[in-house]
């Protein structure tokens, strides 16, 4: 039984499988599917659009497992993820089986639509309800062990090596009460360190180095206690032998980040959570972000859609991730900081709503904290969530509000505090080109949450590079190659650094040592280029 799984992407609260990053359910379901005895290819949905024989050939298999679902849409330099009104052109097997967070997007009228064109929908979240419609054999359900069976399924992604692996540690939200969010819909199921560790050294057998631990609401409740109190009491103590031993069984690990953390957990368990801060600057590695959900700044916002923490619950946090992690680390990132999120057209929202939102955000400023990053997103509406009701007339309402509020944060807010994160000059490691130009290239690091580095220069695909800053936008930089040869660089590089004496430097080269090339283009020429390779 020929059987292939197409990636269309997945973009939840607590996961992301947007390439770079590969998510957990193309493992889950190649391990099933190898557990059950069937042959299985994995495909990308944006390498299908590219090879159009391949997605015809789709035809002749028996079956085609199809995982999709944005639930919180963002702007994707890696790839295009699946949309509804696709499903229906790709090249499909004898059986489709459509899995993921789309399904919670499809009316009823979609379905059946669906069912007429030979796709199944298996509810979301799916993993058991395909392996029942799988299983015709005496094969036990054990989801870790389809994950540890279904590491080598990453071979098959056409970037790979270049991913990073999202890595469940467990499911569900503690809190299960924000009226948006879709976590509600997942029963709390936690996995054993040593499963989630016999799954990471799968993987990194299989070549992977770039690890996210992801698949969580809250990474800092992870081994918690949670039978006793409304917030589960951080463990500090589990949490740094789970580290101890990530790093003992894959010492050679290039990335390892973490995705969500609550606020909550922070401003109840204060001490508790400094520990596993220090656990997490200490063992994981630089550059890493933890996404905390804000989601308003109004308390009247809070209260209509029982959000799980306050403003000064996420000011508590954010201060004391700062105290520890605003430091810069070995590849040119702070080692640790803060990201938060913004909801907008929430219950309740008014236009003082987003004047609050400013102001906190100026209040961050004010104490000369640092944010990695600001999302604002406009709230997606699922049914069976308490939003149903409401729907988007706020969103329709307040339309001119958020658009506004978005400008003032990427201006004033967002620039300004990028420029104390990477001030110009400074050097950014492990640089990976994903977009090839002529002149300007796009990359990243293999992170989570990776500044995008629009890169002067011709560079191909996959090529990895140190880049200094140059200069800096809403939500990315601008840079050069570092300590390029003054003599081989491109105008272009040479006017991005220098401005206008970029252009006497390129005619007068070249240049032999660093005090001619000062006494034209200044101190700044010695700190971004070298001179026949050797840095001035």
């Amino acid at each position: 039984m020929r059987v292939a799984i197409i990636d269309g992407y997945v973009d939840e609260p607590s996961c992301l499988g947007v390439p770079p990053y590969v998510s957990p359910y193309p493992r889950y379901i190649y391990g099933m599917l190898c557990k059950l005895g069937y042959s299985a290819r994995y495909f990308t949905i944006d390498y299908l659009r590219e090879n159009y024989d391949v997605q015809k050939k789709l035809r002749n298999f028996d079956l085609a497992i199809i995982i999709a679902g944005i639930a919180v849409p963002g702007k994707y330099l890696g790839g295009n993820p699946l949309s509804k009104k696709e499903l229906f052109s790709i090249g499909m097997a004898k059986r489709n089986i459509l899995v993921g967070p789309i399904t919670l997007e499809l009316s009823k009228k979609e379905k059946d639509l669906l069912h007429d064109s030979n796709i199944e929908v298996i509810d979301f979240p799916f993993e058991r309800r395909l392996f029942n419609a799988l299983n015709n054999k005496d094969v036990e359900y054990d989801l870790s062990n389809f994950a540890i069976a279904g590491a080598e399924v990453v071979k098959q992604h056409p970037d790979f090596p270049n991913i990073i692996c999202e890595i469940e540690t467990y499911r569900g939200c503690y809190w299960g009460k924000c009226s948006f969010c879709i976590e509600r819909i997942h029963k709390l199921w936690f996995r054993s360190p040593e499963d989630v560790l016999k799954e990471i050294k799968a993987l990194y057998d299989c070549g992977v180095r770039h690890f996210r631990l992801g698949r969580q609401t809250d990474f800092l409740t992870y081994l918690a206690d949670f039978e006793n109190g409304d917030v589960p009491r951080p463990n500090p103590d589990g949490i740094k032998r789970f580290h101890r031993a990530v790093w003992k069984l894959c010492p050679k690990i290039k990335t390892l980040h973490l995705d969500n953390i609550n606020p909550k957990t922070i401003s109840e368990y204060p001490e508790d959570s400094k520990e596993i801060i220090k656990t997490i600057i200490l063992y994981q590695t630089p550059g890493n972000v933890a996404a905390m959900g804000l989601e308003s700044a109004d308390e009247r916002v809070v209260r209509k859609n029982t959000l799980c923490s306050t403003p000064e619950d996420v000011i508590k946090a954010i201060e004391l991730v700062n105290e520890f992690g605003k430091f810069p680390g070995y590849n040119g990132l702070p080692y640790f900081l803060p990201g938060i999120n913004f909801v907008i057209g929430l219950k309740g929202e008014t236009k003082e709503t987003f004047e609050l939102n400013y102001e906190f955000l100026n209040e961050i400023v004010r104490r000369g904290l640092l944010l990695r990053r600001i999302n604002i997103r406009q709230v997606k509406i699922f049914p069976g969530t308490p939003m149903e009701r409401e729907g988007d007339k706020k969103l329709r309402k307040h339309r001119t509000y958020f658009l506004a509020f978005k400008k003032k944060v990427r201006e004033n807010i967002d620039v300004p505090m990028l420029r104390k994160i990477l001030p110009k000059g400074r050097k950014i490691t492990d640089l990976r080109v994903e977009v090839a130009g002529k002149r300007i290239s796009y990359a990243r690091q293999l992170a989570t949450y990776p500044i995008l580095v629009k890169l002067i220069g011709n560079y191909e695909r996959n090529h990895y590079l140190d880049a200094r800053v140059v200069d800096h936008s809403h939500r990315s930089v601008t840079a050069v190659e570092a300590d390029i040869d003054v003599n081989s660089a491109s105008l272009e590089q040479l006017e991005c650094v220098l401005g206008k004496a970029g252009r006497e430097v390129y005619i007068q080269r070249p240049f032999n040592d660093a005090k001619s090339l000062e006494a034209i283009a200044g101190k700044m020429a010695l700190i971004y280029f070298s001179i026949g390779g050797e840095k001035i």
